[in-house]
């Protein structure tokens, strides 16, 4: 094997020019097909981070009543309460890193400091593991702590967008603000690590993500029945372990969580619902890779060409060599030696190729990243599976030339000198 692969490089080697012509093919083809697949794995990616954020793997649950968001300020029943095992249930669960359940309101008149009302923004009671679920991390002040929790303080921690709202250019830091009509000091200013957040860049997108641009105003979910009378329910955010786990964590976790809903208040319409951003992620990758796909396609034909071109030289090859042929076959050579010999030698052509084409695809998907603005991505299964197809390429269609050496009748291939 060694000496058929050292005869090929030779041979390869003797006919530098022939050799890379026939080579073309396969580097185009191998070139363009890594190109392709690094851009979809680029937009795919991108896609996820533009819906998700970049490794936040959080899913939003909120009670549904029939076909809509549950609210409370609109009298559609009393929402089921959550208990305990259930929530430690979600947290056990083997895909599901960190969960927080908290409850919210986007109708925020209700919070002043002084005169001016913190409108547009969202007001959330939330457990102790919110920040952490979230990526919220502490910008100035402190977080809430235990103690905050089991003397019901009233403290507030808000993000630096609603300090700008509602505090106008103050420090809001020990100032005191109203929320239904119960005072809370600012302990806290927050903000959000990038890498959970959305990227907004149309209309649509901009009034989904609103609230969240306009601001927020935590207190500790134990303080909430002080400042809102009635009952209402929680919802939850769980983090998955890991992007491709989301859907299947979401699912799990609201199963969960729905497990005694029609027990409890017999109201069949009441549901937690998961949001399953993953299935947003693959309707619009598949809309990219049906036309990537087309375009692999066409990069095929390029390797089929290249693998014409390899069997048109290996037969001038054998066509060249065939008295070399001929006295290795008067010698004692068996038809299995020339064979392989000549096989090894398609083989190497090629795979030199696909290691050229492999080298040629990575830069000009790093080429077409910078001039045109799209992401790549190397996919190295892809770089793997096109080095063995261009081995591959070179067995099949170097198969015709070697079976016609090694048949080759001694006596003729002698006398062809």
């Amino acid at each position: 094997m060694f000496e058929n692969i050292r005869l090929a490089f030779r041979g390869i080697w003797s006919h530098k020019m022939r050799s890379f012509l026939t080579m073309l093919g396969i580097i185009i083809g191998i070139a363009a097909i890594i190109a392709i697949v690094s851009t979809i794995e680029g937009t795919s990616e991108q896609i996820k981070k533009d819906l998700i954020g970049s490794g936040s793997n959080t899913v939003n649950i909120a009670l549904y009543s029939g076909d809509s968001p549950y609210d409370a300020e609109y009298g559609q029943g009393t929402p089921p309460v959550l208990t305990e095992d259930q929530k430690q249930k979600v947290r056990n669960l083997s895909t599901v890193v960190n969960a927080t359940f908290f409850y919210s309101r986007t109708y925020t008149s209700s919070v002043y400091y002084r005169n001016n009302s913190f409108s547009g923004g969202k007001i959330y009671g939330v457990d102790g593991n919110y920040l952490d679920t979230c990526g919220y991390m502490i910008q100035s002040g402190r977080g809430f702590v235990q103690n905050d929790y089991d003397h019901f303080s009233k403290v507030a921690l808000v993000d630096s967008n609603a300090a700008e709202n509602l505090f106008q250019g103050d420090d809001p830091l020990g100032k005191t603000i109203e929320i239904g009509k119960e005072p809370f000091i600012v302990v806290g200013i927050i903000h959000q690590n990038d890498d959970y957040l959305p990227k907004v860049d149309t209309i649509a997108e901009f009034e989904e993500f609103y609230q969240s641009i306009m601001g927020m105003v935590l207190i500790p979910d134990k303080c909430w029945p002080i400042c809102f009378k009635f009952d209402e329910s929680m919802n939850a955010i769980i983090k998955a372990d890991s992007t491709d786990t989301m859907s299947t964590a979401g699912k799990n976790a609201a199963d969960i969580l729905n497990e005694n809903i029609q027990t409890i208040n017999g109201n069949p319409n009441f549901t937690y619902k998961a949001d399953d951003v993953m299935e947003r992620v693959r309707s619009l990758q598949k809309l990219s890779e049906s036309t990537n796909q087309q375009l692999i396609m066409i990069a095929c034909i390029s390797l089929l060409v290249g693998g014409i071109g390899v069997m048109n030289i290996m037969l001038v090859s054998v066509t060249e060599r065939t008295s070399e042929i001929g006295l290795k076959k008067a010698v004692g050579a068996r038809k299995s030696t020339i064979l392989w010999q000549f096989l090894t030698e398609a083989s190497v052509l090629t795979s030199i190729g696909g290691l050229i084409g492999v080298g040629s695809g990575i830069g000009l998907s790093k080429i077409l990243s910078r001039v045109a603005g799209t992401p790549s991505a190397v996919n190295v299964p892809w770089i793997i599976i096109s080095v063995v197809f261009s081995t591959l390429i070179g067995v099949l269609f170097g198969l015709l030339p070697s079976i016609k050496a090694a048949n080759l009748n001694p006596i003729d291939a002698l006398r062809s000198e």
